[in-house]
């Protein structure tokens, strides 16, 4: 009988262990940097408008921030100021709102002269002999690369940035103890995370978990994961990268884009992180998100990017594609009959899928660059959108005719709902002006 009650005594307590243990736990978060990143895709654009509803859905979805532009760069100055209008207002929290800047003092004094209301910052940077040798032609030295990161970083506090990432672009390509010193000499200066950029998706999950966990563990500093997908490895990268600050006791940011777009074979995808994270063998209720995710927000969310972007959803593209759900096989097919989970790792309808979608095949009226007052009425109208007067309706039109002629494709619901909403901030996102 004591042995008996002694086993439960230490079952409660082991059970109490786990739990604090679990509380404790570092954290995964996502970073999006579709708005940086994604944009600089060859052959693709988006508009400021589709820029700002993009940071609509990800602070829906549940991104804890968005990397959502170039501070330094004149054409983006109106869009990142009227964002962060949107933060002040309540509209963009909790997301976070980072701009991207190069690690250089000069870089650093340009961004709060034209975007001084931005809190959050991430500084870059190149660490590997081979850009040192190859970028730089030799005009700089290790030495004058943490110089120059470090005046940086101390000189964005100085300014008043609220948090500060420092970025190691092509870090894969390193040597891990030049990272370390980076990495400390970032922590010292007042850098609140380390970037590891994998630029040319080099790494594979084995030696990027080996490099992240020696850096997180010298360094006790959170840990950034940016990875590309140039051989494929790019998700696989981001959650072994990610894993490795974890269980080194660091929180892990995980960079990502919607639908993987980015620069040549494109970035971690969004939503096949999140799915890895939620739903596979090693993580799922094993390790703990920063930030809640609203799955089912999912579906929409891809197929904005894909719109936005005019690439379409990959067939086989984990959760959002044509073909993640479908099943022909006859074995496949009986087997996901009898019990979805016989085939499905995770229900469609997790993901926001499986309304049905209406395609207009008759008469349709749809908004343009040269749309009249009757036609934006009847459309504002099927929305249940009203105006009070015909002067306001027709203010909201001419913003409308001008996102149109930007975005080059008639606009979407949320679009014009949210400039019927937000005409004020549209027109700021509207507005355009090359510096003379």
């Amino acid at each position: 009988m004591e042995n008996i009650a002694c086993t439960g005594i230490s079952d409660d307590i082991i059970a109490n262990q786990s739990d604090r243990k679990t509380q404790d736990m570092a954290k995964i978060f996502f970073i999006d940097v579709t708005n940086r990143d994604g944009v600089q895709t060859a052959r693709l654009s988006l508009s400021k408008l589709q820029k700002t509803m993009i940071n609509m859905y990800l602070n829906d979805f549940g991104v804890f921030q968005s990397e959502f532009g170039f501070p330094t760069t004149n054409h983006e100055n109106n869009y990142l100021r009227a964002n962060l209008e949107l933060a002040s207002m309540g509209v963009l929290r909790p997301i976070r709102l980072s701009g991207w800047i190069r690690a250089t003092s000069e870089d650093v004094e340009k961004t709060f002269e034209m975007v001084p209301e931005i809190e959050y910052l991430n500084l870059s940077i190149s660490t590997s002999e081979q850009m040192i040798q190859g970028k730089f032609k030799g005009r700089k030295s290790r030495v004058d690369v943490l110089e120059q990161m470090v005046e940086a970083v101390k000189l964005a506090n100085r300014l008043g940035a609220k948090a500060v990432g420092v970025n190691a672009e092509d870090a894969s390509r390193t040597e891990v103890d030049f990272l370390v010193d980076f990495a400390r000499e970032a922590k010292a200066a007042g850098g609140d995370r380390f970037r590891y950029c994998d630029t040319l998706g080099y790494d594979d999950p084995f030696t990027i978990y080996e490099t992240i966990s020696k850096i997180a563990n010298a360094t006790s500093m959170p840990v950034e994961i940016h990875c590309h997908g140039d051989l494929g490895m790019a998700v696989a990268n981001s959650i072994a990268g990610a894993k490795a600050a974890v269980d080194a006791g660091q929180d892990a940011y995980i960079n990502t884009t919607l639908n993987g777009i980015g620069e040549r074979a494109g970035n971690a995808d969004l939503l096949s992180c999140v799915l890895a994270l939620l739903k596979s063998r090693g993580f799922a209720n094993k390790y703990k998100m920063g930030r809640p995710v609203k799955l089912n927000r999912a579906y929409k969310l891809a197929k904005y990017a894909s719109l936005a972007f005019g690439v379409p959803i990959p067939l086989n593209q984990p959760g959002v594609g044509e073909n993640a759900f479908a099943h022909s096989s006859g074995i496949h097919a009986d087997g996901v009959l009898k019990d979805p989970e016989n085939y499905e790792l995770y229900n469609f309808e997790e993901l926001g899928r499986g309304e049905p979608e209406l395609v207009e095949t008759g008469r349709l009226i749809c908004s343009g660059e040269y749309t009249g007052i009757s036609g934006f009425s009847h459309i504002m109208g099927k929305m249940e959108v009203s105006f009070a007067n015909a002067s306001e309706a027709r203010k909201i039109l001419e913003l409308v005719r001008y996102a149109n002629v930007e975005a080059q494709t008639p606009l979407t619901e949320d679009e014009l709902h949210f400039i019927a909403k937000y005409p004020e901030i549209t027109r700021r996102l509207l507005t355009l002006t090359p510096p003379s």
